[in-house]
């Protein structure tokens, strides 16, 4: 497992989120009465007839067959060793580690000698922000967040410095009408902000937010009919003022949400939150994503920053174009920049248009060019010749083994290009999905791709992570800002692996081995020579299996429950737990896979769910009351026969909720990879709602066959 620092001790806390190694202390200090009960029950029921107590035999019985645990695993291994166990024993057992349902992460997970494309990666959408899409603040600190929690990819969306911020502030009273001339123009650049978001509003939302304050303060009702004519006068006066603009008084680059009303942070605050925090927790490396922009001079700015606040973290620049990606065990405590891909600039190269947002991602210096792809244009004489990238080189460049390009098709020539990354909003990959599946997932096993979650997705909800996993998509970008099932899967994805999980078999690339041979006899013996081989692709006993599953799962009783947001009154808080399993379709539909042991894959995707339908699979208890609740050993059956499951891609999730009125609010969590969880008599520690660990427990018997 990667090597870990230990928390600083204000973030002792553990917070869910996906992938911080969570070394927390899992025993239960104290056993209430209404779980108490059960436990002397389970006790009883495996001691032996004759004193009522548990020898050897007993205590490899449960161990093995009811437990379904190694009598060698260092969590049990001590019982296991004891020719008897009193029941004082027993409860020591069961209120340690060794009970907690969630088993630590397999080998597989911490093999780290894989290429970055066999791996997910638990990762972060727009990290600086702290609220919403359209109007919340960006915070350096969002940034400290989310490291600390275990994410391993963030986002910095990064746009021109404003000019009038680096003006003095100290000066006479001379220069009293600078300062008001500089605030009216921030107030002028601002009202076009809104203006410009305005603009780009679906009419349905636009009309949706109409009658708030936020959709009267985009589309400016309510305001005079001088403002427009004030606002053109003075943008006319400012445009001299900004070539007036000394260099050493350029602003440096900002960060927020273009085109909305978010609030800004400085690039430069949010590179020292990421070095102060990128390695606290793991020292796996860290993708740090850039979204550009900025003007050329802003850019040189950027490459500036970059270098001095990140300086050794950064990957050295490569002799030669990368072959194969390399490991996440090669990578440890580096950063790596993940910026569009931009070639140096060559002769016949010409201007970029302005292609928006998303300009036009660059050839490598090898490929061919594309006469259908946006970064070839046509002169006079009708020869196809590159554009200049709108991306200097010197940015560019900092992209070693992440170079954004922008997607067109799985057909273009980047598309083999080995370092290349392709990302794609979560509408783009369904399309994709759609109209070329197999190609997709082939694609996915040996390349890296980004997904993120649509614009449409202003109040910060999350998309369907797992449904991208099982694409094979690496970096399913979050928005952490917001505690949903989204989250809730991506922490029982990584929870406890330092950000990385590998892949399961058939959704993994080919491993590169590298041998050393020995230098011939005519050459240099002090030298020898490196053969890089790639291996032959995966073989057949490496494809997908999809299984069976059988899953009951018997709850008895909690302890310790937190209660939910605005609720003081244990009197009136009345628990239920609810149980939900999240796998693929069970209609057959598994088009991105290149082999299945159950069924042949079709060609073309499915315009169907993506998952199981509503209420397939999930069950819920009675209601209880208060803040210990007695659900009498109730069995719920959450799957019987569920067919194409992939265990290292299905997760358990249980939701203790209070019964009310209208909406049911959530009280306390927890989410559970299926390959993790443990069968036997279980506690499940509860996270609450803002996924803080809450003390709370929940004592369950899991049953589950796979077949």
């Amino acid at each position: 497992m990667a090597e870990t620092a230990p928390l600083p001790p204000n973030e002792s806390l553990h917070q869910a989120g996906g992938g911080q190694p969570g070394a927390e202390d899992r025993t239960i200090k104290e056993v209430r009465s209404t779980v108490l009960q059960y436990l002397e029950k389970v006790y009883a029921a495996h001691a032996s007839p004759a004193d009522k107590q548990w020898h050897k035999e007993q205590i490899v019985a449960f161990l093995h067959q009811t437990q379904a645990d190694k009598v060698t695993d260092p969590s049990s291994a001590h019982v296991a060793a004891l020719d008897e166990l009193d029941f004082g024993g027993f409860l020591q057992y069961m209120t340690s580690d060794a009970a907690n349902v969630v088993a630590q992460p397999p080998h597989s997970d911490l093999d780290l000698s894989w290429p970055l494309a066999s791996y997910f990666v638990s990762s972060s959408h727009n990290t600086y922000l702290t609220g919403n899409q359209l109007n919340s603040d960006s915070d350096a600190d969002a940034y400290r967040s989310v490291l600390l929690r275990g994410c391993r990819c963030v986002e910095i969306d990064v746009w021109d410095g404003d000019d009038t911020d680096s003006e003095s502030s100290d000066s006479s009273d001379d220069d009293s009408s600078d300062d008001s001339d500089a605030r009216e123009i921030k107030a002028i650049r601002k009202e076009s902000r809104s203006e410009k978001l305005a603009s780009k509003l679906p009419g349905s939302l636009a009309s949706r937010l109409g009658k708030t304050s936020l959709g009267k303060r985009l589309t400016g009702k309510g305001a005079t009919d001088e403002q427009p004519k004030a606002t053109e006068k003075n943008s006319e006066e400012t445009a001299p003022l900004k070539r007036m603009l000394s260099p050493q008084a350029m602003a440096e680059p900002r960060v927020l949400h273009g085109y909305t009303l978010t609030k800004e942070v400085s690039f430069r605050k949010v590179c020292e939150a990421i070095r102060e925090n990128a390695f606290v927790v793991t020292d796996l490396p860290l993708i740090v994503s850039l979204e550009v922009h900025c003007s050329q001079s802003q850019q040189e700015a950027m490459v500036h920053i970059i270098n001095e606040v990140f300086s050794e973290l950064l990957l050295p620049p490569p002799a030669d174009d990368a072959k194969v990606l390399p490991s996440p065990g090669d990578l440890r405590h580096k950063i790596l920049i993940k910026v569009k891909y931009a070639p140096p600039v060559t002769l016949g190269a010409t201007p970029a248009a302005d292609e928006g947002e998303e300009a036009a991602d660059r050839l490598p210096p090898d490929a061919k060019a594309d006469p259908k792809s946006k970064a070839t244009t046509t002169t006079a004489t009708g020869q196809q010749v590159k554009k200049a990238s709108k991306i200097i080189h010197a940015l560019s460049a900092l992209g070693v083994y992440t170079r954004g390009v922008s997607f067109k098709s799985l057909s273009q020539p980047e598309a083999s290009m080995p370092t290349h990354i392709f990302s794609l909003s979560e509408g783009g990959v369904a399309e994709v999905h759609e109209a070329e599946a197999r190609r997709l997932f082939e694609h996915n096993r040996e390349f890296l791709m980004r997904t993120y979650p649509s614009g449409m997705r202003i109040g910060s909800s999350n998309l369907d992570a797992p449904a991208f996993w099982r694409k094979g998509i690496q970096i399913v970008a979050l928005n952490w800002q917001k505690w949903d099932e989204g989250m809730m899967l991506n922490e029982g994805m990584f929870a406890g692996t330092g950000g990385y999980v590998l892949k399961p078999e058939g959704y993994r690339g080919r491993k590169p081995i590298i041998v050393a041979a020995a230098a011939e006899k005519e050459a240099d013996r002090t030298a020898e020579k490196e053969e890089l081989i790639v291996a032959p692709p995966s073989a057949p006993e490496e494809a997908i299996r999809h299984q069976i599953l059988d899953l009951s799962i018997t709850v008895f009783a909690a302890q310790n429950l937190p209660l939910p947001d605005e609720d003081d009154k244990e009197s009136g808080f009345k628990p239920y737990v609810k149980i939900e399993l999240h796998t693929e379709p069970p209609h057959d539909e598994h088009p991105t896979h290149p082999t299945t042991t159950t069924a042949s894959a079709p060609t073309t995707g499915s315009k169907s769910d993506t998952r199981a339908k509503e209420g397939e699979y999930k069950a819920r208890t009675k209601t209880q009351r208060g803040i210990h609740p007695d659900f009498g050993g109730e069995t719920l059956a959450i799957a019987k026969g569920a067919p194409g499951v992939v265990p290292e891609l299905a997760f358990a999730r249980f939701l203790v909720k209070d019964n009310e009125i209208g909406r049911d609010d959530l009280a306390a969590w927890a989410c559970v990879r299926l390959d993790r969880l443990r069968t036997g008599y279980r506690f499940v520690h509860l996270l609450d709602r803002e996924g803080r660990v809450s003390g709370g427990v929940l004592l369950v018997k899991i049953d589950k066959k796979l077949s």
